[in-house]
């Protein structure tokens, strides 16, 4: 299992993620989506493992994306104005992503 080049297709999907609901703010959100990256990689990187041999469950990995959903600050989201709500919403959709795009590069 080839981890870097995991997370760089998490790096595209997300920045892709980002790119259709806040286009306007693409460009700033990357900096924010390589801090979260770089804050969860050895986690992201030591369940992704367990997963792949079987020892964790889909649903036990997507529990634990979850708990890593408080780092990601999205900054430039917060200081446009963005609702709680919403940035709520949208940290719902990247922890789908990253548990999407690992399961699809793994099984």
């Amino acid at each position: 299992m080839d981890f870097d080049k995991i997370l760089q297709e998490l790096k595209k999907s997300l920045v892709s993620l980002f790119s259709e609901k806040f286009n306007e703010f693409s460009k700033e959100s990357k900096k924010d989506i390589e801090l979260f990256l770089n804050e969860s990689k050895d986690k992201l990187e030591r369940w992704t493992s367990l997963l792949a041999q079987g020892k964790l469950t889909v649903e036990d990995f997507e529990w634990l994306v979850e708990s890593q959903k408080d780092l990601f600050k999205m900054k430039t989201l917060q200081a446009a104005g963005i609702s709680k709500i919403s940035l709520g919403h949208f940290k719902n959709k990247v922890v789908k992503t990253i548990v999407d795009t690992i399961k699809t590069l793994i099984f």
